[in-house]
């Protein structure tokens, strides 16, 4: 079985202009749609454990895709 990955892009609280995307992996029980429908807990525990950064997007894509935007 293949893999989702919920792709979160984060910015600095301190420095908007510093941004780095974060993944999280899946087991590909479900469609792109539904991960992006579904990531918002995610996304939620992550900022909870790290409050000096604001999520300004996130995308799910299959795992190992070499697309990067």
């Amino acid at each position: 079985m293949g893999l989702i990955e919920l792709i979160v892009t984060v910015c600095a609280l301190s420095a908007s202009s510093q941004c780095e995307d974060q993944h999280f992996s899946f087991p590909a029980d479900m469609s792109l749609h539904q991960c992006v429908m579904n990531a918002q807990p995610y996304i939620a525990q992550w900022i909870n454990e790290h409050p000096k950064w604001v999520v300004v997007r996130w995308r799910c894509d299959y795992g190992g895709s070499k697309e990067k935007t």
